[in-house]
């Protein structure tokens, strides 16, 4: 199959775009309780367990990289450390649910043999299991390769998202296979997905954050688009694209949110003043839809906006 040639766009350009269209929004902060001085960010969407809400955040000293996934739960609009619940030394959490089964993944960081105190490289690890209480690790990315994302497709099937970088993927590209079950996720499977192409210059890169199955079959992705100034500061903005999963089809980025979204505020470091990561997004079924972001690495908020998935449903 022929398939359509879209032009790639760089973030100036789908900025200029999403400037250019006024959307009305509603912007909450999120405040947790429960781990002292240190920063959440990098939050999951809520998802219901066992009667309540739930959400993975990202938890870190400001001066630090060496984080903890905690599980949270919300009281009078306080989030805290759900009780008696395992936490994972992980970065940037990520949750979905396949063929009834919670799985988790997240970002373990490794260090050098001689400096503990230096990151040497990442790995993405992901845990199973029915109940938040007995996840059982299952499986590990790829060195160095972030935002691995899994979903359930129409047909039973998982769907698979991958970031390559270096020799394939430049500074991040995204990739795309289908496994028959979670038993065939494996190393060699995420090095085989193929690089979906035209979708980032060559100067910047992406990832996707959060897959989500459409009412048409399709699979609308939530994820980032990213680039470096001429000083050396990171630009991270929240995006989305539809890919039909049978097909490789998929539909040209837009972005849907940016750090200028979201009031003034602390950050990890000047060079991240400007990033914001996209982590996941509740669709309200009323063509609005509730975004769920990590901001300047160093705090978490809600963003209400239109729902950005509903013209690949059409």
């Amino acid at each position: 199959m022929t398939r359509k040639s879209i032009t790639t766009e760089s973030c100036k350009q789908l900025l200029e775009t999403f400037y250019a269209n006024p959307r009305l929004t509603n912007v909450q902060k999120l405040v947790f309780s429960g781990v002292g001085n240190r920063d959440v960010y990098n939050i999951t969407a809520p998802f219901q367990y066992d009667g309540e809400e739930v959400i993975l955040g990202r938890v870190e000293e400001r001066d630090s990289e060496f984080s903890q996934v905690f599980f949270f739960t919300c009281k009078n609009q306080v989030w805290s450390p759900r009780i008696h619940t395992h936490t994972y030394n992980l970065q940037d959490p990520c949750m979905t649910i396949i063929k009834g089964e919670l799985i988790i993944g997240g970002v373990e960081v490794i260090t050098a043999v001689d400096n503990p105190s230096k990151i040497v490289s990442w790995i993405t690890q992901f845990y199973r299991g029915f109940q938040i209480d007995s996840l059982c690790h299952f499986s590990s990315g790829p060195g160095t390769m972030k935002d691995i994302r899994l979903i359930e497709l129409n047909d039973g099937k998982v769907g698979v998202f991958t970031r390559p970088q270096g020799a394939r993927g430049g500074r991040g590209q995204i990739g795309f296979t289908i496994i028959n079950t979670l038993e065939e996720l494996n190393e060699q499977t995420f090095i085989n997905a193929e690089i979906l192409s035209e979708q980032f210059v060559s100067e910047e890169w992406g990832g996707a954050n959060e897959a989500h199955l459409l009412g048409n079959g399709h699979v609308g992705i939530l994820g980032h688009i990213a680039c470096f100034d001429t000083l050396g500061n990171k630009h991270y903005y929240s995006m989305v694209f539809s890919i039909n999963p049978e097909t490789c089809e998929k539909t040209p980025m837009k972005i849907i949110a940016a750090r200028s979204d979201f009031p003034r505020g602390p950050g990890k470091r000047p060079d991240l003043e400007d990033v914001i990561f996209s982590g996941g997004l509740i669709r309200s079924g009323n063509g609005r839809a509730v975004l769920s972001v990590g901001v300047s690495d160093a705090e978490a908020y809600q963003i209400e906006i239109p729902d950005p998935f509903m013209e690949y449903e059409e």
